[in-house]
């Protein structure tokens, strides 16, 4: 068989590649039968020219001669004439029912025997039929396809290819109209597939307003830790923005870092002076910190869109705060405990210095335990940013009642950093507090290290020192009874506890060592009031439960009445 002649992509379909199939002259065997195309409804209005019987064959003038020395033939097509560039799609040869001659026969013959090897490749590839022609990978027309009747994939006339070329043809040149002659590339267009260029997407990703809008979407969902990400990405590429900026001290808000929400509130303020926003956040930050002055000056600025009760209470909280600070200077510190109670309540949730007044007075009324709750119930800000927001005295003033705090509660070393700190800050108001923590933290590790020595003298000698420099100190009084207990001294022992106890109610150890005392000084009744005290706190304490019942069977045996199990 003669060499087929091989066509390029960018020709893409033109009149070579029904030239090359319809110029060739194949020897095809004779059969008694004649073959058919598979019907269709295309070919159902002229079934009498798809049908046909072999002419018997005759010597023909032009058998011997080569595919290539065939003169091209003219093409007609069924089709409206459309103009066509020669790198557009294919262009179409056709056979209409009105043309003859004896090639149309061996074309529409040739046509009927041959049978498409398709493989999964792109839509424009060239695949090699099983007839050596090379041809479209698709259907043209020679095998049925499953799918719409009407459509030109199932149809099996012999002008099914034609057809397919044909829509083909028209599908092309409508994407053209489309897209226009763009090159693939940049924004370009690959068929119908839009590419979209990486910087392009890289600036989105970059760009401050999606970031804040992505942070905006985490903040709806209480997710404060990836919003105030999003938000300080967006503020590292536009620094300018002062909503940014107060998103950012919504973000901090949720988080509990109230002074850093200020701060930011602030920073909004000075890129956008009239951002009533931020204004009414940061009079509402102010509130909630104590700084009712502050908070009413900043609610002036931020319009009408406020509510009006929050004025009231900065109004109601500015006069609290006012009889704080005459109470103090007084020291009326039962005054100061009902105004400090009273600034809270108006709003002053996250003060630390109303909450530091408020430790001091109880404090200052051997309420201890008191104290030392209202200190841990505080708001537990850095130093650092305390300094930044407060300034250093009144930083250094929140430290040393800190550090009181700290050394009736027993935590020597922590009290004495935190009056290390105050010092740092404003060594003028903090030298005392400090000298006194020292001395007290030094007494009790001595003595401990006594006691453990059974130098129980000395150890008392040791406690003794330390309570010059704060005499209401439980611990060092209930270590100084453990002392005088040891050396018999049960009276003195028990008189420490009793200090200890009232100044700290819950101090089980006190109470425990001054059962101890009275059950050895025969006070059953006050010994058994102690154990039932700690065993309501404690319920799974054996020791506690055994000294319970010893005391009660002695006091029976002291009335002389028989002890019920």
């Amino acid at each position: 068989m003669a060499e087929t002649k091989q066509y390029s992509m960018e020709h893409e379909l033109g009149c070579g590649f029904f030239g090359g199939i319809f110029q060739r002259r194949i020897e095809w065997p004779k059969k008694k039968t004649s073959i058919y195309s598979l019907p269709s409804s295309d070919s159902s209005e002229k079934p009498e020219k798809n049908s046909f019987k072999k002419p018997p064959q005759k010597p023909h003038p032009m058998h011997n001669r080569k595919p290539s020395e065939f003169p091209p033939k003219p093409t007609i097509s069924n089709q409206k004439t459309q103009s066509r560039r020669n790198s557009d799609a294919a262009r179409t040869s056709t056979s209409s029912s009105s043309s003859s001659g004896q090639l149309k026969v061996l074309r529409s013959k040739e046509l009927t025997k041959i049978v498409s090897t398709q493989t999964n490749s792109e839509g424009k590839a060239l695949i090699r039929a099983t007839s050596s022609n090379v041809m479209l990978l698709g259907p043209l027309g020679n095998i049925r396809q499953a799918g719409n009747r009407n459509s030109f994939l199932g149809n099996n006339s012999p002008n099914a290819t034609i057809k397919t070329v044909d829509y083909l043809y028209k599908n092309l040149q409508q994407v053209k109209s489309q897209q226009g002659s763009s090159r693939i590339g940049g924004n370009g267009v690959m068929g119908n597939i839009v590419r979209q260029s990486s910087g392009e997407f890289r600036q989105r990703r970059l760009d401050p307003e999606v970031l804040k809008s992505l942070g905006n979407e985490k903040y709806k969902l209480g997710r404060f830790e990836e919003a105030l990400d999003l938000y300080d990405k967006a503020i590292a590429i536009d620094s300018s923005k002062a909503t940014y900026r107060s998103n950012r001290s919504a973000a901090l808000i949720g988080l509990g870092r109230l002074l850093e929400a200020a701060m930011e509130c602030k920073e909004a303020i000075r890129l956008e002076p009239s951002y009533q926003r931020a204004h009414r956040r940061l009079a509402t930050l102010y509130l909630r910190l104590g700084e009712a002055e502050k908070s009413l000056h900043h609610y002036e600025q931020s319009g009408s869109d406020f509510d009006p009760q929050e004025i009231v209470k900065a109004q109601v909280l500015q006069k609290h705060l006012t009889n704080c600070i005459h109470a103090q200077k007084l020291k009326n510190w039962t005054t100061l405990l009902k105004e400090t109670e009273s600034a809270i309540s108006s709003g002053a949730d996250s003060a630390p210095k109303i909450y530091a007044m408020q430790a001091e007075a109880l404090l200052r009324l051997q309420r201890h335990e008191e104290a030392y709750a209202t200190k841990e119930r505080g708001p537990k800000f850095p130093i650092d940013s305390c300094t930044k927001f407060f300034g250093p005295l009144s930083t250094a003033l929140l430290l040393t009642i800190k550090a009181q705090v700290y050394m009736s509660a027993g935590r020597f070393e922590d009290a004495v950093r935190a009056a290390q700190e105050a010092a740092r800050l404003d060594p003028r108001e903090v030298v005392g507090v400090l000298k006194s923590a020292k001395a007290v933290s030094s007494a009790r590790m001595s003595g401990n290290l006594l006691f453990k020595a059974s130098k129980f003298s000395e150890a008392c000698v040791v406690y003794s020192q330390g309570l010059e420099h704060d005499e209401q100190n439980s611990v060092l009084l209930c270590n100084r009874a453990a002392c005088r207990s040891k050396l018999r001294e049960f009276e003195k022992a028990v008189e420490d506890c009793t200090a200890a106890i009232n100044l700290w109610p819950s101090y089980s150890k006190a109470r425990l060592r001054r059962a101890d005392c009275n059950v050895k000084l025969e006070r059953y009744e006050a010994a058994i009031q102690d154990y039932e005290v700690v065993l309501s706190e404690t319920l799974t304490n054996e020791d506690v439960g055994r000294a319970l019942f010893e005391a009660q069977r002695q006091l029976k045996k002291q009335h002389g009445s028989p002890l019920r199990s």
